[in-house]
């Protein structure tokens, strides 16, 4: 049986994962990040091992001795614990030494290029995740209002912009007006902000850097992005069509539905 590599981070994405690649056939080798990953992971694989921030070396170890030649990113892993318990072995110390940028794209495909010279491919999640990628149109929830469908437009120019700058995915708008770009609070905290500048009825817009590298750090969403949303009063969620994961559709939709949440696919 073919094994295949999973460097796990946090949320649902490292299950789905897992469990597309056993239905090819495939038997998954994981490295999971200790205070990221959900440990009940463990009981969906055939070899499971945690490791710190940081720890590239450690993960190519696992792998080799596992006869891994392919690996995916899936999952995040929080900005914050990345910039405070990180823990650089000497392979990560390696790959540092040659970079001349440290945003995220960079050290990224830096490390992905690092794990090729050590005979490990590194590929998309979405490879075995087609289905969960976002759809065209109205997905769920009351249709756009004019000004709403304005507002989407603004937040996508803005979030343009950001992806440039390698900072963040989403945008929070409200009547024209910008009230919260993503840093590293990620999307959650973002939302909130904005809340609290611009009140409730406020459009969400997340979408791919321009260059995104779709091997890692895809927009994700999920039933818990309802929430917060809820809790925060926003309206609207706009995400970009193919290339933003979406961690369980089903109740996705059916939560956006219940709150009345819009939920739309704009290409």
């Amino acid at each position: 049986m073919e094994r295949i590599g999973l460097i796990a981070g946090n949320g649902q994405l490292p299950f789905l994962f897992a469990r597309a690649a056993r239905a090819r056939g495939l038997e998954v080798v994981v490295a999971a990040h200790r205070g990221e990953t959900d440990p009940a992971l463990e009981r969906e694989v055939g070899h499971f091992a945690w490791v710190r921030v940081g720890q590239v070396g450690r993960i190519q170890k696992v792998f080799r001795q596992a006869g891994v030649t392919r690996a995916a990113m899936a999952g995040g892993i929080g900005h914050v614990r990345a910039l405070t318990e990180a823990r650089p072995d000497l392979g990560a110390v390696r790959i540092i030494s040659r970079l001349r940028s440290f945003r995220d794209d960079a050290l990224l495909r830096a490390v992905a290029a690092d794990f090729e010279a050590q005979g490990i491919t590194i590929i998309a999640p979405t490879d075995f995740l087609g289905e969960v990628l976002c759809p065209e149109g109205h997905l769920a929830g009351p249709a756009l209002k004019p000004a709403q469908e304005k507002d989407v437009a603004l937040g996508r120019e803005v979030a343009v912009l950001l992806g440039q700058a390698d900072v963040g995915q989403t945008v929070v708008v409200r009547d024209g007006h910008v009230l919260a770009l993503e840093a590293v609070e990620g999307t959650d905290e973002t939302i909130r902000r904005g809340a609290k500048l611009g009140g409730p009825g406020a459009v969400v817009v997340k979408r791919c850097k321009p260059d995104q590298d779709l091997r890692f750090d895809l927009p994700a969403v999920g039933p818990r992005t309802l929430e917060v949303m809820e809790e925060a009063g926003a309206r609207v969620l706009a995400l970009e069509v193919g290339r933003t994961v979406l961690l369980d559709a089903p109740a996705l939709f059916a939560g956006a539905t219940a709150r009345g949440i819009t939920l739309v696919g704009v290409r």
